[in-house]
């Protein structure tokens, strides 16, 4: 079961156990949807099982589960901002061995399918990969540009980063008398 639906299932199982807690006349029924993956309700279903509760009344604070509404088809039409967080524009990076981290942000979400493509002095570094994050290693001494460009699963820009420069300082290979 993938992370993002064990945190779902998690999230309704505890609204619902805590709201049955609060108002003890409910029933709460537990079944196995067509994907296989455990329901709990409020509403009898054929095939459900009543879930009998032998713990004492909690209090619960409530969960914010709005953003798990959104459906990924709406939010495909969403503009998508992407940016750098760092390094931050005209910043010195100073490392002997040229290494240089990436970190970018995407708003609103990061959806299942999108990808972000790094691109370093106007050319692409590496693939797309599903994360922000980057390292770099063995950068060159000197100025360097850095954009970052959201993709969507057939490879279509959605959005594109403003281009953040960098100064890579290294200490010189050549060694003088």
């Amino acid at each position: 079961m993938n992370t993002r639906l064990y945190i779902l299932s998690m999230v309704v199982l505890l609204s619902i156990i805590s709201t049955a807690w609060a108002a003890p006349s409910k029933n709460i029924y537990v079944y196995k949807d067509e994907n296989g993956v455990l329901v709990f309700s409020d509403t009898p279903r054929k095939g459900a099982e009543k879930v009998t509760l032998n713990a004492p009344v909690m209090n619960m604070p409530t969960i914010d589960t709005s953003v798990l509404d959104e459906k990924d088809d709406e939010l495909e039409q969403v503009k998508f901002n992407i940016t750098i967080s760092s390094p931050t524009h005209e910043e010195t990076i100073r490392d002997n061995t040229g290494s240089v981290h990436i970190s970018g942000q995407v708003k609103p979400r990061f959806l299942q399918g999108h990808s972000v493509q790094l691109f370093m002095d106007g050319q692409p570094y590496g693939k797309p990969q599903s994360s922000s994050l980057f390292a770099l290693r063995d950068v060159d001494r000197g100025e360097h540009s850095l954009v970052l460009k959201l993709l969507n699963s057939e490879g279509e820009v959605l959005a594109s980063s403003k281009s953040v420069t960098f100064f890579m300082h290294r200490r010189s290979v050549i060694t003088g008398p």
